[in-house]
C-alpha cells in the first residue's frame, strides 16, 4: 500500500481536517486530515494555536483519541486499516513521538476509536460494521464488542465502561465487554453518525442524518429529542460539567444546547467542516475544517478564537465550458484553464463561494456550482454570480443539466431536486434515494443517478427505474451515447451495461452487463470513451490509480482486471469527459491529467497540470495586470 504524499506545509494540513481531539487538560489538540497525517497543536493560548509535530499514516486519518489514564498516549485510526498508538512527549522539540504499537488486523477503514476506562484497552469501529476490542499493551485482538449491518461510524465509552456504537444502519448499541448482561439496542429511523457519553455517564447523545439529536439513558430510553438543523447532524460533544452539549451539522454550523435541549447558540463559518467537534475545559470547542487547520470557538459567547490560515484547493468536480476546463475546489474556487495548452497558459480563479464546490455542470454560456453549504450558484464564464438557489437542505454533491431549461441537483440527504436553469427556482422533486446522491449525469432526455443506497437509477425526475445495485455504496456513474452506463463502487468493482427502452417503450432494461474487477480499494470515479459497441472504461480509485478496461459485448467476460494507466500521490477524486477521445482526471493531491485514446486506440496520458501551479499562475497574472 503506497502512502499519501501531499507534502503538507509547516503551518497546517494540506487537505481538509477530518477529526479533532483535545487532550484531557485542554492544552494539546490533535487534528486528523485527508492528507494522511495527524498534527499536534499547542493550544495553551487558544487564540494562537501553534503546530508542534506531525504523525503519519498511509491513508487519510479518520480519528484520534487521547488516553484517559496516560495523557501522553494517543491512538489514531486510518483508512489504511490500522490503528496506531503513540507516546507523545510534552516537548516534542526535544524528543520525537514514539510509536508504541500498531493494530493492523482490521479488514476495512477504521472510522473511530475510544479508550476503555482502564487506559490500556481500545475499542475500534470500522467500515465493515464491526466494533472490536484490543489490548494496546500487547497489540492483542480480544474479540468483537458488537456489529452493524452497515458502516459503523462512531464509538464512545462511558466512565464506567459502557461502549456505545452507532452506524449507517440506524442502530445504536450499548455493550459492556466485562459484563455481557449490560446490553441494549435502539433502532433509529435515520442513519446515525455521531455519539458521545456525558462525562457522568448518565446520558448518551446521538446525532442523526435527518438533523435530529437525541439524549438517551444508558438503557437507551429517549429522554429528549432535539431538531438541530435541516440537514445531517454529524458530531456531538459535551461540556466538561455536562451543563451543555454541542452538535456539528452539515449546515456548516455548531449548535450549542443546554443539557435539557434548550438552544443556546448557533455559530457558523462556511470554511468549517463540522464532521468532528471536541470541547476542552473552560468551554473552548475545536471543529474540523476544509482549510488547513482547526477552528477554535468560545462556546459561552459563540465567538471565534482562532481560524485556519490558508485554503486547500483539493479538486472535487469538473466541467467544460467554452473550451476551458473548470475545476471546483475545497476552497470554494473554480479554476478555469485551457487543457489543450502545455505552456504558460493564463488560468483564471473564479471565487464562486466561501464553501467548497462539490459539483459542476454547464448550460449555454453559464456554469453551475453545487456547494457544501447546500446552494447552487449560476455564474457566467467570467465567474460573475447571476443567480443562487434557495438552500436545498443539505450539501449538493451532484448536479447535472437535463435540458436547456432544467437542472437536477442531488443532495447529501438523498433528494433529487429540479431547478429552473435561469432563476434556479425549484420546479419539482423526484422520489429520493435512501442515501446521498453521489453522482448525476444526463441520459436519454433524463438522467442517471448513483447513491450511497447502492443503487443506479435512470429516467426522469418523477419516473425512474433502478438498473442495478452494488454490494456497497455507488460513488459515480457515467454514460455514453444514451446506450452505455457505467458505475463504480466502494465494493471495488466497476459495472458497465448496454441498456435500452423496455418492450412497451416505458422504463429501461439491461441488455448486456459486465462486472469488472477494480483495485483493492474503493473505486471513486468513472468515465467512458470511444465506440459504444466497444467502449473504453476509465476509473479512478482511492488506491491512487487510474485504470482502464476495454469492453467487448460479444466476447467480454466478467471479472476482468483493469490495466493501470497512471498513478497519483493521493486518491483520485473526479473525472470529466472532454470529448469522445479525452477525459480529464483529477486527484486530491492537486494533479490533473488529460487522458485519451491515441491513434492506435491505446489509452495514455496526454497532458499534466498541477492545481497549486495553476493557482500561482492565475495570481501572478492578476498581479501583473494590477501593476
Amino acid at each position: 500500500m503506497r502512502a499519501i504524499d501531499l507534502r503538507p506545509g509547516p503551518e497546517g494540513h494540506a487537505a481538509p481536517v477530518t477529526d479533532v481531539a483535545f487532550r484531557p487538560d485542554g492544552k494539546r489538540l490533535a487534528t486528523c486530515s485527508y492528507d494522511g497525517t495527524v498534527l499536534l497543536w499547542d493550544v495553551t493560548a487558544p487564540a494562537r494555536p501553534r503546530p508542534l509535530t506531525r504523525l503519519h499514516h498511509r491513508r487519510l486519518v479518520n480519528s484520534a483519541r487521547w488516553n484517559p489514564v496516560r495523557p501522553d498516549v494517543l491512538a489514531t485510526a486510518s483508512a489504511d486499516k490500522t490503528v496506531a498508538v503513540w507516546r507523545i512527549p510534552e516537548h516534542p522539540d526535544a524528543r520525537r513521538p514514539e510509536l508504541i504499537t500498531v493494530l493492523a488486523r482490521h479488514t476495512d477503514d477504521v472510522n473511530a476509536v475510544a479508550w476503555m476506562p482502564d487506559g490500556h484497552r481500545l475499542i475500534c469501529v470500522s467500515e465493515d460494521g464491526r466494533a472490536t476490542l484490543w489490548d494496546t499493551r500487547t497489540g492483542t485482538f480480544e474479540g468483537e464488542v458488537g456489529s452493524h449491518t452497515a458502516h459503523c461510524m462512531m464509538v464512545s465509552v462511558s466512565r464506567d465502561g459502557l461502549v456505545a456504537t452507532v452506524g449507517e444502519d440506524g442502530l445504536i448499541a450499548v455493550r459492556d465487554p466485562d459484563r455481557p448482561d449490560r446490553a441494549a439496542e435502539y433502532r433509529s429511523t435515520a442513519s446515525v453518525e455521531g455519539c458521545a457519553w456525558s462525562h457522568d455517564g448518565r446520558t448518551l447523545a446521538i446525532t442523526r442524518d435527518d438533523g435530529v439529536a437525541e439524549l438517551l439513558t444508558p438503557r437507551l430510553a429517549v429522554r429528549r429529542s432535539v431538531t438541530v438543523a435541516g440537514t445531517a447532524a454529524r458530531a456531538v460533544a459535551w461540556a466538561e460539567d455536562d451543563s451543555s452539549f454541542v452538535v456539528g451539522a452539515y449546515d456548516g454550523c455548531l449548535h450549542v444546547f443546554d443539557a435539557d435541549g434548550t438552544r443556546r447558540h448557533r455559530f457558523g463559518d462556511p470554511r468549517m467542516w463540522p464532521r468532528s467537534v471536541t470541547v476542552a475545559p473552560g468551554g473552548v470547542a475545536a471543529v474540523g475544517s476544509f482549510w488547513n487547520g482547526p477552528h477554535l470557538v468560545d462556546l459561552t459567547t459563540a465567538t471565534s478564537l482562532s481560524e485556519p490560515t490558508a485554503p486547500n484547493h483539493g479538486p472535487n468536480a469538473m466541467a467544460v465550458l467554452g473550451g476551458e476546463l473548470l475545476v471546483g475546489c475545497d476552497s470554494g474556487t473554480v479554476i478555469a484553464f485551457d487543457p489543450d495548452r502545455d505552456g504558460p497558459e493564463r488560468p483564471r480563479l473564479l471565487p464562486v463561494s466561501d464553501s467548497p464546490v462539490l459539483s459542476l455542470t454547464t448550460c449555454g454560456p453559464d456554469f453551475y456550482a453545487g456547494t457544501y453549504a447546500g446552494y447552487v450558484h449560476r455564474c457566467n464564464d467570467e465567474g460573475e454570480l447571476l443567480a443562487v438557489s434557495n438552500r436545498l437542505g443539505a450539501p449538493v454533491p451532484s448536479l447535472c443539466r437535463v435540458d436547456d431549461r432544467r437542472l437536477v441537483a442531488g443532495t447529501y440527504n438523498g433528494a433529487l431536486i429540479g431547478l429552473e436553469a435561469t432563476s434556479l427556482a425549484e420546479v419539482g422533486r423526484g422520489a429520493p434515494h435512501e442515501g446521498s446522491v453521489k453522482s448525476l449525469v444526463p441520459f436519454a432526455g433524463g438522467f442517471a443517478s448513483a447513491a450511497t443506497d447502492r443503487t443506479l437509477a435512470v429516467g426522469s425526475l418523477r419516473d425512474r427505474s433502478v438498473l442495478w445495485e452494488h454490494g456497497n455504496l455507488v460513488n459515480a456513474v457515467a454514460t455514453l451515447d444514451d446506450r452505455i452506463v457505467a458505475t463504480v463502487s466502494r465494493d471495488h468493482t466497476v459495472k458497465v451495461g448496454l441498456v435500452e427502452r423496455g418492450d412497451d417503450g416505458e422504463g429501461w432494461q439491461v441488455v448486456h452487463r459486465q462486472t469488472l474487477l477494480g483495485p483493492d480499494e474503493s473505486v471513486k470515479c468513472v468515465s467512458l470513451l470511444g465506440d459504444p459497441d466497444s467502449p473504453v472504461v476509465l476509473a479512478g480509485s482511492y488506491d491512487f490509480g487510474v485504470y482502464r478496461w476495454r469492453t467487448d459485448w460479444a466476447h467480454g467476460t466478467d471479472l476482468a482486471s483493469g490495466r493501470l494507466v497512471d498513478e497519483f500521490r493521493q486518491g483520485v477524486s473526479c473525472m470529466h469527459r472532454i470529448d469522445a477521445r479525452r477525459v480529464a482526471v483529477a486527484g486530491w493531491d492537486g494533479q490533473i491529467l488529460v487522458v485519451g485514446l491515441d491513434a492506435a486506440g491505446e489509452v495514455r496520458v496526454l497532458r499534466r497540470f498541477d492545481v497549486d501551479m495553476l493557482v500561482r499562475r492565475a495570481r501572478q497574472a492578476v498581479w501583473a495586470v494590477a501593476s
